[in-house]
């Protein structure tokens, strides 16, 4: 998946570096047009370089006086070009090679080998689009969220006040963004009232690995086995279905909102165990969100679901007033 995604995106750039040079050309015409000097300078320049390629070949122990030759030679035919140039009013790399990032003259990768920086941001902003996630994050992240908003108030139900439990909760999910690259076998589980706060942290999360270039899919369980089903069961499987599909697979992050919204069968029951299963056999980590409790888990899933959840899952229970109803009625 990493793979095709980092291939487009090369391309792109391959588009890019061909669409500088057909700019650059363009340029050219319409420079030596008006100054024809500056083409039989570009002429000459070229020429200066065949010629010192020869004679370095042909007389190799006059090496270092014909480089010097020819060096001076090239000074004096830059210089007149730049002269020309500045006398016209045009910036003295008009005639050069204009790149978007010319770090990397749009490659992606530098000289060492490493990814640009432009490169970098081109894998977060795709991981964005596919993690359906792009909107929502801007609103509800890390930096949005206001501990403030939930009640000290405690009920007799629970040693923990709204606002202490979240801040429970937020010190384990910053621990899990922190050691997401450890192969420590974490998955999250957050379980509660609605509006208490779990979709909220869903994309907290998600928002803090996409930023840090990992690949990331957001997908309520109605979505999920929508993509599913689509993969399944459509007769003419297109590219995008099998792509939308091996992802739940393969990204490293998947999260799982609203489970049990979805319509329950053996077919849903089934794909869902594989998933969960594959993913913690290949080491990839999960968070999953419900409004179910434990033992209401444990009645609508079957036994070897709810057995790889209460055993490879961190429960986080989310309690407290519906935050989107008061927000509602402010």
């Amino acid at each position: 998946m990493r793979e095709e995604t980092l291939r487009k995106i090369l391309l792109k750039y391959e588009k890019k570096r061909d669409l500088a040079a057909i700019n650059l050309e363009l340029r050219k015409k319409k420079l030596y047009s008006v100054f024809p000097r500056l083409e039989e300078i570009e002429g000459e320049i070229f020429r200066l370089g065949l010629k010192m390629g020869k004679l370095a070949l042909d007389s190799p122990d006059n090496l270092e006086s014909i480089v010097e030759s020819c060096k001076q030679s090239l000074e004096a035919l830059k210089r007149e070009k730049e002269s020309i140039m500045k006398a016209s009013g045009f910036p003295t790399d008009y005639l050069s090679m204009q790149y978007e990032c010319p770090l990397c003259k749009d490659r992606g990768f530098l000289s060492s080998g490493e990814k640009c920086r432009c490169l970098k941001q081109e894998l977060i902003d795709e991981a964005y689009k596919m993690s359906n996630l792009k909107q929502v994050l801007s609103k509800e992240n890390l930096s949005t969220f206001n501990l403030d908003i939930f009640s000290d108030d405690k009920s007799s139900a629970s040693v923990l006040s709204p606002k202490e439990n979240m801040a429970t909760i937020l010190a384990i999910c910053d621990d899990f963004i922190r050691n997401f690259p450890k192969n420590n076998g974490e998955n999250l589980l957050f379980y509660g009232t609605t509006g208490s706060g779990k979709t909220f942290m869903c994309n907290c999360i998600a928002k803090e690995l996409l930023d840090r270039g990992n690949f990331v899919i957001y997908q309520t369980a109605f979505s999920l086995f929508a993509i599913i089903e689509g993969y399944r069961f459509q007769k003419k499987n297109s590219a995008i279905d099998k792509e939308s599909y091996e992802s739940l697979f393969e990204c490293d992050l998947l999260i799982i909102d609203d489970l049990g919204i979805e319509i329950q069968n053996s077919f849903t029951n089934s794909e869902l165990f594989h998933i969960i299963n594959t993913r913690l056999i290949n080491e990839k980590k999960t968070v999953i969100s419900t409004n179910f409790n434990l033992s209401e888990l444990s009645q609508r899933y079957t036994d070897r679901i709810f057995s790889r959840i209460s055993s490879s899952f961190r429960p986080l229970k989310f309690f407290g007033n519906d935050l989107r109803w008061e927000k509602g009625n402010k």
